[in-house]
């Protein structure tokens, strides 16, 4: 899993180093596909099943402004000031990375800004939760503690996960507290823990394409996500350089 993590950072990195106004979507995931396959990995997202129909198209997700998570990469291009963000999954010998990043394209307004920092604090804070002794509602309180001080809507339909042999497996994370506290963190447990927050309403719908998921009210959204596994010693983060 550390080598499918680190491809996966790997593409993150060269997606923002290409990230530039007057870029296309579908240039940068050609970037990314060639990247995992050239390393002898496999693209995860590519072909990911929808009901049995409309197979997700493409090797990365690219979500711009009110998309929140699974935009298809497309004949889009990117402008200045737009708040991007990319998904990357990879499979590596049977183990899957996952991670996700939000850039801001340029000078943007300090709301998108403050957005785009919070989502990557919460992150840091879920994934400083994840020790062994702690509960997943441990990881779901650090992150929702760090997005309700500032007013930011947390989407509530799409969270963490357990990753491993597939991408996505028990247990699921949620960004907020239930009122079940989730299973204790034992060493070997590898969760993708990713914070979505908008800077308005958390409500959220799905396009027509299936799979584009954005804010009913048009608001900004950020995606932070990173693959990390609990050891004895606390969380490893998989999904860095």
């Amino acid at each position: 899993m550390r080598r499918a993590g680190r491809l996966v950072a790997e593409v993150l990195a060269l997606v923002e180093e290409n990230l530039r106004p007057g870029v296309s979507t579908a240039d940068l995931d050609r970037l990314a596909e060639e990247h995992i396959r050239k390393a002898g990995g496999i693209p995860s997202f590519k072909g990911y099943p929808y009901r049995g129909v409309n197979d997700f198209p493409a090797s990365i997700c690219i979500s711009i402004d009110r998309e929140v998570v699974h935009g298809i990469p497309g004949s889009r291009v990117v402008s200045e000031g737009q708040v991007v963000s990319v998904d990357a999954g990879a499979i590596v010998d049977g183990y899957h990375g996952d991670a996700a990043r939000t850039f801001i394209v340029g000078e943007a307004a300090p709301r998108a800004r403050e957005l785009v920092d919070a989502t990557r604090r919460a992150l840091e804070a879920g994934i400083a939760a994840a020790r062994p002794g702690n509960r997943i509602g441990d990881i779901s309180a650090a992150v929702e503690d760090v997005a309700l001080p500032l007013g930011l809507g947390i989407v509530r339909p799409y969270v963490g996960h357990g990753i491993g042999t597939a991408m996505h497996e028990e247990p699921q994370v949620p960004n907020y507290r239930t009122r079940q506290k989730g299973i204790e963190l034992v060493p070997g447990i590898c969760l993708a823990i990713e914070p979505m927050f908008t800077l308005g309403s958390a409500d959220v719908e799905v396009l027509e394409d299936d799979w584009t998921v954005v804010t009913r009210d048009g608001s900004l959204a950020a995606h932070f996500e990173n693959s990390i596994a609990v050891t004895e010693h606390g969380p490893e983060l998989l999904t860095q350089l």
